[in-house]
This record gives C-alpha cells, structure tokens and sequence, in this order.
C-alpha cells in the first residue's frame, strides 16, 4: 500500500484539496514510488522511497482531464500541450501505464472522484489545438487505405524536416533498427553493421539489380551501390527524402549506379526486373488489407530465384486492434500504420508464393536503437526546437521512449524475414549461413 505525503511548502488549499483525496484514492494500491507536483506549487510524494520521477501538473484542467476523460489519451495531449511535465526518468514514469490501465474502481468510486474532479476549477490555460488535430486525423483515418492517404500518412511522419531527423539519427540517416554486435558500440557502427548485415543476407553481387521498396535517406542502395557492386534503384513516397537521396547520390559520385524514384509501391512496373529486392521498415505503412498486394508486387519485380528481404516491425496481437497503444501511434505518429504478427506475416509470404530460408529477430537491437535515439534527441533539445514545435519534440520523445519499452517487454517485435521467388531446381542460398559471418582477418 502506497504512503502518500502532504505539501512541502504550500498549507491546505481548498483549490488542491480535493486533488490530494483523489490521488490518495488512485494510487492507494499503487507499491512504487512517485512524486506528484500539483499547479499551485504543492507537492505529493507516494511511495516510501525517493522517487525516480516527478509527475508535474501545470494547469488544474490537466488533471481533471485526467480523472473525468474516458481516454486516458487526454493525459498524454496535456503532456504534448506543456499542461503535464515529467521530471526525472521518463522510462519509470511510462511505467505508471501498467498501473493505470490496471486499476479497478467501482461504480461509486468512480461517481466520488468525477464529484470531487468536478470541485476543481479549471484554468483557461489549454488551446483545443490538440483536440481538432486528432480529430481530423481520426477522420482521414475512416477512409479506405489509398495511395492519397498513404501519401498524407507518410508526408505527416517524414516530412518533419531532415535537418531534425538528422539531430538525432545517424550519419547516414537511417531509420530502422540498427544491429548491435554489443550493446556498446555506437549508433554509426551499429547502422553499418545492419546495412551490411542485409547485403551479406541477400547475397549481392556486382552488376546485380537491387530494388529498395521504401529506400528512406537512400542509406541502404548506396552502400549497396559502393561496397557490393549492384545497380541498386530505391522508391519513396517522401519527398524530403527523395531530395536528400538525390543529394547523397551526386554528393558520393554514384549517379551511374543508383537512382531514388518519388513513386508509390503499387506503380512499379515491369515484371521481373530484379535479382535481388529489399524493404525495410516500411511494410508497416502498407496497413494489413493491402499487405496481400505488396508482397505480389516485391514477388512480380524479382527475377525467378531472386532474393527478397524484408525487415519489419510486428505485433504481439495479431489484427491491429483498437487499443491506447494503436490509438496513440495512428493519431500522433503514424497516421497510416498497422503491425501484424510473424506467423501472419510468413503466411502472407507464402500465400503471394515465396519461399521462407531464413527470420531473424532484431527485438533486443531495437530497444537499444530507440533508447540511443531518444538519448540523442534529449540531448540537443534546443537544436531540435530550432526545427520543431515544443509538442512535436514531446511526440517523438515520448513514443520512442515508450516504443523502446514496448521491445523490452516483448509485446512488439522486429524481424527480417529472407525468402526467395520459387523457380525449379534453384539454389538461392548456401547451405549455411557461413557466409554472414566472416571469420575474422
């Protein structure tokens, strides 16, 4: 049972009173151990050690908000508004979702606490900015999944703006998960190691075709184009990131070996086009009605026996089913995204006629690429307001810190999944994976 302390400098104020019978009631069962700053300077401390984290209330309607919202969605916009602050570890206080979520509270008590949140006067503090975003996007997000709004969806997330990815991502701008062949070897290294990790899967050879659906930066086809040899093309529905691909392309001399298309997956043409085809984070995009024609679409670009791979994030729960965690990604981040699990992912696979040799997870490199990410991003917060607004700085805090959870407990995953175009009596692979991992000298 919780212990919950009284003001340390404010006497009692008939303003934060009922505040302070609230909290004791929420957090009675709670055996953790926080520090709960409310708008008139008065705090609350639960818990018998020294908390790990301050829960700070700027505005009274941010905490009404809380008690009388059926959404608890509405605590994390007060968060993005500036009403709610968190100081200290940002990972313990995401923990407080396991509680919250959990509590039980009957008809009566939840009658009492609407009572007294109703007591509390609200402060004309709060803009409904917020409120009018989401639900716009909720509204686009009732339409039928289309190139329009995966357009939209994709220019929402990427279209940021470069020089703010570029605060925190890493040289070459890659945004996927890295692999770590320890847990402290740099972002640089660990980026290079999952770029060259994918070429060595795909067994790339020079004057090969390779095709990257969702080429990001262009990060991947030219090292591909640079270390393998291949004439690699990449497609993107961002336009940011078409021209700094364009960029990187001239810039690094690769203009006869790579090209970057502003194209949408379902207008690629041509039957058979390449030997070998990749995507990487981007199937998410793809929402989980249309993920029967992508993978058509990667199986009808291959060459018979070429290789495809792809890299993606999954689900625990299979289905995308409404939830605080579905709500929040759709409605802040990424307004288009759906995640299916790995069983349904390699059935689908199947289905469109490849042949699985090899899945990988990357859950555990994930976690750490996240957690570096928003390190970074913290770290330059000032160079990232140049950029951004505050509450787009809180978004991405916010969902990578608690993506970052999401790995670490095992309910999201990462895989990459190689498989190849079936054709007879091809040998698509060694027979071991030798060749991914090179001895060393």
């Amino acid at each position: 049972m919780a212990t919950i302390y009284g003001s340390n400098s404010v006497a009692c104020n008939p303003d934060t009173d009922p505040a302070r019978q609230i909290l004791y009631r929420l957090f009675r069962n709670f055996d953790g151990s926080i520090r709960i700053c409310l708008w008139d300077g008065s705090e609350v401390q639960l818990g018998h050690d020294c908390p790990d984290f301050s829960l700070i209330f700027r505005s009274s309607r941010a905490f009404q908000d809380m008690v009388l919202s059926q959404s608890p969605l509405r605590l994390v916009e007060s968060y993005f508004q500036g009403l709610i602050d968190i100081d200290g570890d940002l990972y313990s206080a995401l923990k407080l979702r396991h509680y919250l979520t959990s509590l039980q509270l009957s008809l009566p008590e939840k009658a009492m606490l609407a009572t007294k949140a109703l007591t509390i006067k609200p402060e004309k503090t709060e803009s409904n900015g917020s409120r009018r975003w989401a639900k716009d996007l909720r509204q686009k997000l009732g339409l039928e999944a289309s190139k329009e709004l995966n357009r939209d969806a994709i220019s929402f997330h990427y279209d940021v703006s470069n020089d703010f990815y570029a605060l925190w991502l890493d040289e070459q701008m890659v945004y996927s998960c890295a692999y770590y062949e320890d847990a402290g070897q740099s972002l640089e290294q660990a980026q290079c190691n999952k770029l060259d990790h994918i070429c060595r899967k795909l067994r790339l050879k020079a004057g090969e075709r390779m095709l990257d659906i969702g080429c990001g930066w262009g990060a991947l086809v030219c090292w591909a184009a640079e270390h393998y040899g291949v004439n690699a093309h990449g497609i993107t529905l961002s336009r940011n990131q078409y021209d700094h691909a364009q960029r990187t392309i001239k810039r690094r001399g690769l203009e006869d070996r790579v090209t970057v298309e502003l194209m949408d997956y379902r207008d690629l043409k041509g039957e058979a086009e390449y030997d070998k085809v990749a995507s990487v984070g981007m199937f998410e995009h793809v929402g989980l009605k249309n993920l029967p024609t992508y993978f058509s679409v990667a199986h009808r670009a291959l060459k018979p026996g070429g290789l495809f791979l792809n890299h993606g994030i999954t689900s625990e729960e299979g289905g995308w089913k409404k939830g605080i965690a579905t709500e929040f990604i759709n409605r802040y981040v990424f307004p288009d995204g759906q995640l299916e699990n790995i069983s349904t992912v390699q059935q689908l696979m199947e289905d469109a006629k490849f042949e699985i040799h090899d899945v990988e997870s990357l859950r555990k490199h994930y976690e750490l690429t996240l957690r570096e990410w928003v390190r970074r991003l913290e770290s330059r917060r000032e160079e990232v307001l140049e950029h951004v607004p505050e509450s787009v700085y809180r978004i991405w805090r916010l969902y990578m810190a608690a993506c970052a959870m999401q790995f670490e407990e095992g309910n999201t995953g990462v895989y990459q999944i190689l498989a190849s175009k079936r054709a007879p009596f091809s040998n698509p692979v060694p027979l071991t994976r030798r060749d991914l991992y090179p001895r060393p000298g």
